[in-house]
């Protein structure tokens, strides 16, 4: 079995194990299945094991630095570390961008006690589909290797899943954090926009993005979360934000859900009895459950990718004019469409954006909670992706256009064995309720302790 987070933090400091013995792990976990599953662009296994060695002396003299002392976790390379450059899976990116040391995410994880393992692979700018052409590796699914591991943050889904770190930080502009999730089979949080400064991130839309964690657990999930929250000068879209906790009950809870049956017309024939089942799970935990529509779902995931286009072209013009050939082709031709917005067109879709603001505050009103399946189905076959990834088989882009936080759950597989994902979405700055929900959901489940078998034999029962 692996370990969670917080199952690592208890067995520190109970002496069961050290933080070099988690991290000395997990790299070996990395060194047998790399290769095959592409998760790292980059692996800091020296400063690694240096830092696992300063947080077990550490705690040996009784400094503890909180939950995540000692943990080994892995970084979205779009997001900057000092360790090494920052490439955004791109050959385009200058190299001297992030030189400056790290995001302010990184930072806080450091002064928590966390230890980095290294950069994980990802889409190229966090958008297009896998392109083999490129010299990055493309992330493969490790319950079936012929298939994908989501995007954009799939090498964070991947290696959450293998082991080969407890925990990671990705990006999520319309799903990417939550497809990689689910596609992996496991926890992935896109907070409240604004509650985790973007300091530090290449940017794809600059009003979408989101920093967040993806780990086994919601639990996991919070504690990185509280970690790395909190207003950054270089974000002024960053709040300032004090840590939460998170219920221990969903007893009288409000649970809104729409199975998005109307957007899932060609949805996996497996996805509505385990989605029910799930629900089920919600309310037999204390949750009262209702029906209800998600009010201007399809305009919102329409202005979730027409603005994050018109906002991905405004940082890559000049880029795309001078070095088109050296961007994948799944990159530049989801970018450049960006080029086909008008003044006009970006601001009726802000217009939108404010109209759904406002009916999803109505049916929040109702409901504490929205319950929907993450995906139509499981992750595809790599063969199968086109340019533009799986931006139709996502249910997650609405939650981007407006900001509120939402999580995805594993919620069992199909008969093939692939993973897929429960999403619950919460009002703005209720990130505790979705966690609460999440939490109570895995005390009564097991999908999130399962294991790939391509790793198994690395981890005990």
């Amino acid at each position: 079995m692996q370990l969670t987070i917080a199952e690592a933090a208890a067995a520190l400091r109970s002496g069961e194990t050290t933080s070099v013995e988690l991290v000395r792990s997990a790299f070996a976990v990395a060194d047998a299945h790399d290769t095959e599953l592409g998760v790292y662009l980059s692996r800091f296994d020296d400063t690694a094991l240096a830092a696992a060695a300063q947080a077990d002396a550490e705690l040996a003299k009784g400094l503890d630095r909180g939950p995540l002392h000692g943990i080994p976790l892995g970084i979205k390379d779009s997001i900057a570390t000092e360790e090494g450059e920052t490439t955004a899976q791109s050959v385009v990116l200058d190299r001297t961008w992030g030189s400056t040391g790290d995001a302010p995410v990184v930072a806080r994880l450091r002064a928590a006690g966390a230890v980095v393992t290294g950069k994980t692979a990802m889409m190229e700018f966090a958008i297009g589909a896998p392109d083999a052409d490129r010299p990055f590796p493309i992330t493969r699914n490790p319950w079936n290797t012929a298939h994908y591991s989501g995007g954009s943050s799939s090498g964070a889904g991947c290696g959450v899943s293998t082991g080969m770190f407890l925990g990671g930080l990705g990006t999520d502009t319309a799903g990417s954090i939550r497809f990689p999730a689910a596609a992996c089979g496991v926890t992935g949080l896109k907070p409240t926009f604004g509650l985790v400064p973007k300091s530090g991130c290449v940017p794809l839309g600059y009003s979408y993005d989101h920093i967040g964690p993806l780990a086994r657990t919601a639990q996991d999930c919070a504690t990185i979360v509280n970690a790395v929250s909190g207003h950054d000068a270089g974000d002024p879209t960053s709040v300032d934000s004090a840590r939460f906790t998170v219920p221990d009950s969903i007893t009288g809870l409000r649970i809104g859900v729409d199975p998005l049956l109307d957007e899932s017309p060609h949805a996996h024939s497996e996805l509505g009895s385990l989605f029910e089942l799930a629900v089920h799970e919600l309310q037999a935990a204390g949750a009262s459950v209702v029906p209800v529509e998600l009010p201007c779902y399809a305009e919102l995931k329409s202005v979730t990718r027409l603005g994050l286009a018109a906002e991905a072209y405004a940082y890559h013009r000049n880029d795309l004019q001078d070095r088109w050939s050296d961007y994948g082709a799944g990159t530049r031709m989801a970018v450049v469409r960006g080029a086909l917005i008008s003044a006009g067109d970006f601001v009726q879709l802000q217009r939108v954006r404010r109209v759904g603001q406002r009916k999803l505050a109505d049916l929040f009103g109702d409901v504490d909670l929205v319950v929907t399946p993450t995906m139509t189905g499981p992750a595809p076959e790599l063969r199968s992706l086109r340019t533009d990834g799986m931006a139709d088989a996502a249910l997650t882009a609405c939650w981007n256009a407006v900001g509120n936080p939402a999580m995805s759950v594993p919620m069992g597989f199909t008969s093939d064995g692939l993973p897929l994902g429960m999403h619950i979405a919460g009002k703005p700055f209720d990130d505790a309720a979705v966690i609460a929900a999440g939490q109570a959901y895995q005390r009564r489940t097991d999908w999130h302790r399962r294991v790939p078998e391509l790793v198994r034999d690395h981890f005990t029962a």
